[in-house]
C-alpha cells in the first residue's frame, strides 16, 4: 500500500498529510466500493500507519460518486469525504453534495465538492467540445448553497498520463480564488511541471493531489530490481525498491507544495 511510504515520509519533514482512497481510478473504472469490509480494510491500513505518527493524518475518500458510497465511507470512520457530482447538472450537484454535507457536518466530517471538469487520461482537455473550466460565480453559488468545506475545480488538469505538457488556467483559479473563501483542490497534479505547481499554490490551492506519479514511481523501482534480478519472487523484495521511489518521489513533492514543517 502506498499510503505507508507517504505517512512516513510526511513524519521526517513535519508535514500534515492526506491519504486519498480512490473511488474511481483511470479509465473509468470503479474501485469494489459496494461492501463496507472493502472500505473498511483501506481505513485500517491507513489508521496502522497514522497511528505510528505524531504528524495530523487524514483518511480521505476521493471521488465518492454517490451518497452512498460517500455514507459507507463515513460509517466506516473515513475523517473527510469527496462527493463528486460534476458530471450531474449544476442543480443536481448542488442536491447531491448537500445531502452528504448535510451528515458528514453533524459529525465534523470535512466534505470536498466538484465544480468544472477534471478530465481522465483519454480526455483531450484543450479540443474538448464541453468547457472544462470552474465558472467563478458558480463556484461562488455552490460553495453558498452547498456548504462544502473544499472545493475541486476544473483549471486544465486531468487524471492520468498527459499527452503532453499540461498547462494549468492561472487565470480561472484567480478568478475562482477570488469569488470563493474555502480551500480549493487541484486534482490530476501528476505531470504538472512544478513551477505551475508552485504558482497555483500561490493563487489559492490548498490541497494537492498526486496518485498517477505514485504509482508510475512504485513500477519503475520494481521493474528496476526485476531486471536485475529476473527470478525474483518474493513481494517484500522487489516492493522494497518501488517504495523507495515513491518516498523519493513524495520528499521532493512536499518540498514544491510547501508544506515542509507546517505539521
Amino acid at each position: 500500500m502506498l499510503g505507508d511510504p507517504v505517512v512516513v515520509t510526511a513524519s521526517l519533514l513535519f508535514i500534515p498529510i492526506t491519504i486519498l482512497v480512490a473511488a474511481i481510478v483511470p479509465g473509468n473504472v470503479i474501485l469494489p466500493f459496494g461492501d463496507l469490509p472493502t472500505i473498511g480494510y483501506y481505513f485500517a491500513n491507513v489508521k496502522a500507519a497514522a497511528e505510528r505518527t505524531k504528524i495530523p493524518v487524514v483518511m480521505h475518500l476521493d471521488h465518492g460518486n454517490s451518497f452512498a458510497m460517500a455514507m459507507q465511507a463515513f460509517r466506516a470512520g473515513y475523517t473527510s469525504i469527496m462527493i463528486d457530482g460534476s458530471k450531474l447538472p449544476f442543480e443536481e450537484n448542488i442536491d447531491l453534495t448537500k445531502s452528504v454535507v448535510n451528515v458528514c457536518h453533524a459529525s465534523n466530517v470535512p466534505v470536498e465538492g466538484e465544480l468544472g471538469k477534471v478530465g481522465g487520461k483519454e480526455d483531450d482537455l484543450e479540443n474538448d467540445d464541453d468547457n472544462p473550466y470552474t465558472d467563478p460565480q458558480e463556484a461562488k453559488e455552490f460553495v453558498e448553497r452547498t456548504g462544502v468545506d473544499s472545493l475541486a475545480i476544473g483549471i486544465g488538469t486531468a487524471h492520468g498520463v498527459y499527452k503532453g505538457i499540461p498547462k494549468v488556467n492561472m487565470e480561472v483559479l484567480s478568478a475562482v480564488r477570488a469569488v470563493v473563501d474555502v480551500p480549493l483542490v487541484m486534482h490530476g497534479t501528476s505531470g504538472v511541471p512544478d513551477e505551475q505547481v508552485r504558482d497555483a499554490v500561490r493563487r489559492g490551492i490548498c490541497k494537492v493531489n498526486y496518485a498517477t506519479d505514485l504509482r508510475i514511481a512504485f513500477t519503475n523501482g520494481v521493474k528496476a530490481y526485476m531486471n536485475n534480478n529476473p527470478n525474483a519472487f518474493d513481494p517484500k523484495k522487489y516492493s522494497a525498491p518501488g517504495m523507495k521511489e515513491v518516498t523519493a518521489y513524495v520528499a521532493q513533492k512536499m518540498q514544491v507544495v510547501g508544506s515542509v514543517g507546517k505539521a
